[in-house]
């Protein structure tokens, strides 16, 4: 069903406010759930609300805000006291942005949170003060390393952001064969996963949502991507994390945020990084192929067509399970 973009908002901060949230939070989180939706990552978006709605009333919503235990000029250490990631990670960069304005560089680690969503997320909100930025966090342990069939490390998001003079470029991946959100939306509408990203429970591939939340995903890129995702479950202990944290709790976020000017002045920079966009979109692309993208342009093209539109597509089925979260249900 199509849904305005008014009404979606409406009803995602509405469900949020039933959860317990203040009306402050839930706008933060419907910002960054309806972005998913309209950079075409539905299983991000209003249906990612269901899985933390269940999650919300199976352990209660945290009524403690975010704390800072550690703090020098440049770093801060934050207790994420048990908060939506979306919130956690905002209030994180939020402070590295000041720190590494004030100072040129920033890293920021928050633990005890869930669900930390698009990383790329933070990383406009980087972008757009000028800022270079590297953020990754880890989670419970869904993904299996190169070579097993159970899990080890979570879906594992790492993101880099750099500033342009128009979009940023932003390189915003998970490290598993398929995102957690993806696998959960799956067993919601009865379909079947791909071949080849699941095992289930005694090893074997499947393409049963049910079977693979019970067993693991497999590491994207193979060996590589495994080794990736080993990288950013260490920057999430870094960042307070128990090693594996437990099913949707303990994971832990880190930002690392940098002025261009470091190094140059940041009009320059920005200006180099326009230009090697430029280049790499000119590549001729492979016969047949089409434009070759920098990264983020897809998301970004996409934004703005369903701003224009001022319109959604949602599940008939999401839609209702949300409206009786709304009532309370």
């Amino acid at each position: 069903m199509r849904l305005a973009l008014s009404e979606a908002r409406s009803l995602v901060e509405s469900v949020l406010v039933t959860l317990e949230h203040t009306d402050a939070d839930a706008r933060i989180i419907a910002d960054h759930l309806i972005d998913c939706e309209l950079r075409g990552l539905q299983y991000g978006g209003l249906p990612r609300l269901v899985s933390i709605a269940e999650r919300l009333q199976r352990t209660g919503t945290s009524r403690e805000p975010v704390t800072v235990v550690h703090e020098t000029p440049v770093s801060a250490r934050l207790d994420g006291k048990d908060n939506l990631g979306y919130l956690v990670g905002y209030r994180a960069t939020e402070i590295a942005i000041a720190k590494a304005l004030d100072t040129g560089l920033a890293v920021v680690g928050a633990n005890e949170t869930w669900y930390t969503g698009m990383l790329s997320w933070f990383a406009e909100m980087a972008a757009a003060r000028g800022l270079v930025s590297m953020s990754a966090s880890n989670a419970t342990a869904w993904v299996a390393p190169h070579g097993g069939t159970e899990g080890r490390f979570g879906t594992n998001p790492i993101c880099f952001g750099f500033p342009s003079t128009g979009d940023p470029v932003i390189w915003d991946i998970g490290t598993s064969a398929i995102m957690h959100a993806e696998v959960v939306l799956a067993g919601r509408l009865g379909t079947p996963l791909p071949d080849g990203v699941a095992f289930d429970g005694d090893g074997s591939p499947t393409t049963d949502p049910a079977a693979a939340l019970a067993g693991a995903f497999a590491p994207w890129g193979g060996h590589k991507g495994s080794g990736l995702g080993h990288v950013v479950q260490l920057l999430g202990v870094l960042a307070g994390s128990p090693p594996a944290p437990p099913v949707l709790a303990g994971f832990g976020f880190l930002i690392v945020v940098m002025k261009p000017d470091l190094m140059m002045p940041e009009a320059e920079y920005r200006e180099m990084v326009t230009r090697y966009a430029e280049m790499v979109r000119n590549t001729r692309p492979v016969e047949g192929g089409n434009a070759v993208r920098m990264p983020f342009d897809r998301s970004a093209a996409d934004r703005r067509a369903r701003i224009a539109a001022g319109v959604i597509e949602v599940d008939e089925r999401i839609h209702a399970r949300l409206l009786e979260l709304q009532a309370g249900r």
